[in-house]
């Protein structure tokens, strides 16, 4: 008899990437376990069963692809792939207890807001080993002056600063590293404007891997380049876009056995659609009338979409909020590509904006956002660098920080309120995708000189000196 029987434990169903269904222990008792293959799992038990697999995005294919090969394209039509799932029957409520109760584990596993909800991405083996961080798990928290500034509007924030590398990137690494991990992969690469090399750079350090970042020559603020280096990724300075920086890492890869990370890897989509279940929980389950994302690879509209669909197909939500998706001026193929309803992307080059993040001209993931907004019936907008400061501007004073590409979220809700796109009153969740420490020199750069000399105070080491300017300072209020 198994030594499971003699504990009186249940053997439960594990969804195992295209491989065999494995069973595994749950900590139920006197049940009768079952009798088929099973393997041990140190820590990510999940509660069903599924089974993974990868097709391609477009209408006219749909293909199915060879797992075995780590491809991110469709061998048949070069579209971009999905990971998708059948899963056996299972009651939603079950899972939404056992996901809150997760919250309560002292396992590291249950620590990751990616991992607390692994059975939405069942794709590893029970044997794999998860390279986390304790991603995830990030606030939601009211900006109640941000709002009344927007629209009116009752505004909330999904703050992804708080991450381990401050950005929702390691939302999606998390899946994506552990995945090429495997897969045996020993060198990781990204083209990057700064969030994913940082990202990439740590979770491949956690992995033992080495990691191959791909830049335009000086188009990374140097805060993110720091992360990176600190992490030990090298660094291959080339172009002078992302988009010439991306173009030539996909050509190269092949050559070098380097594994892309960026978001055309459809593993990175599975980690980074979990903010939708993180959000959901923290609002009872009660979605919002509209979901609001800066665009710039369009990779988190993506995985927001992918996300809201599965939950609303699983029978977690009824209603779906809108996606909008909020591009700066000077770099917004995916705004007039959608707005103008073409069928082909209309590629901006060079893209112009300080909002680095979101500074790309070609966005690899647009078929797969304009299918997002056309589904949840949302919107796209685009706002000037002027707009994109004057609301991080509004969210400090809110006593929240943020890059600039996060506060363009809070500049298109203003925008589409004046145009009457979005209602008053409307219940909307903006997501900051980075943290206000990622781009320090851009803070320097639009503080004024005369704000500058108002604000920052050089005095005489003295308590004479220290009480006049103190009185002066305090009364300019």
């Amino acid at each position: 008899m198994s030594p499971a029987a003699d504990r009186g434990l249940k053997w439960q169903p594990r969804a195992a990437i295209f491989c065999p269904r494995a069973f595994y222990l749950t900590e139920t008792h006197g049940e009768k376990y079952a009798r088929l293959g099973y393997h041990r799992c140190a820590g990510l038990s999940t509660l069903i069963m599924a089974t993974a697999y990868l097709q391609c995005i477009e209408e006219a294919c749909g293909e199915r692809q060879d797992p075995r090969k780590d491809a991110h394209q469709c061998a048949s039509c070069g579209g971009l792939l999905e990971v998708r799932y059948e899963f056996d029957p299972y009651e939603p409520e079950t899972l939404r207890r056992a996901w809150h109760q997760r919250r309560l584990s002292g396992e590291p596993i249950d620590r990751s807001g990616v991992w607390r909800f692994r059975e939405l991405i069942p794709f590893v083996n029970p044997t794999d080993r998860i390279i986390s961080l304790s991603e995830g798990s990030t606030p939601l928290t009211g900006t109640r002056r941000a709002g009344w500034w927007a629209g009116p509007v009752h505004l909330t924030i999904k703050h992804q600063g708080n991450n381990p590398t401050g950005s929702f990137k390691d939302l999606g690494m998390t899946a994506c590293i552990t995945r090429a991990a495997s897969r045996n992969v020993r060198r990781v690469a990204c083209a990057s404007t700064g969030n994913t090399s940082s990202s990439m750079a740590a979770y491949a350090a956690r992995a033992g891997m080495k990691s191959i970042l791909f830049v335009p020559y000086r188009q990374i603020s140097a805060a993110k380049l720091a992360q990176a280096l600190d992490f030990g990724a090298i660094v291959v300075e080339v172009g002078d876009t992302f988009d010439q920086a991306f173009g030539l890492l996909r050509q190269i890869a092949p050559e070098f056995r380097l594994y892309l990370v960026n978001s055309v890897n459809p593993f990175r989509i599975e980690g980074q659609k979990t903010i939708v279940a993180e959000l959901m929980e923290q609002r009872a389950w009660r979605p919002p009338d509209y979901i609001v994302v800066p665009g710039g690879n369009l990779g988190n509209a993506s995985a927001i979409g992918k996300g809201l669909r599965e939950l609303k197909e699983m029978g977690f939500i009824e209603k779906v909020p809108k996606i909008v998706v909020i591009q700066a001026a000077g770099a917004n193929p995916f705004y007039r590509t959608f707005s103008s309803g073409s069928a082909e992307l209309i590629p901006v080059d060079p893209p112009q904006t300080e909002a680095t993040a979101i500074r790309i001209g070609r966005p690899a993931n647009w078929k797969k956002g304009i299918r997002v907004l056309q589904w949840s019936g949302g919107l796209s907008e685009s706002v000037t660098d002027e707009e994109i400061f004057e609301a991080k501007r509004v969210l400090a004073e809110d006593g929240v920080g943020c890059e600039p590409a996060s506060a363009a979220t809070v500049a298109g809700v203003r925008k589409l309120c004046r145009a009457g796109k979005i209602e008053r009153h409307a219940d909307v969740v903006a997501i900051l995708t980075g943290h206000q420490l990622k781009d320090t020199d851009y803070i320097m750069r639009h503080r004024s000189e005369g704000e500058e000399n108002s604000r920052r105070l050089r005095v005489e080491a003295s308590l004479e000196a220290l009480r006049k300017v103190l009185e002066q300072a305090l009364a300019r209020g």
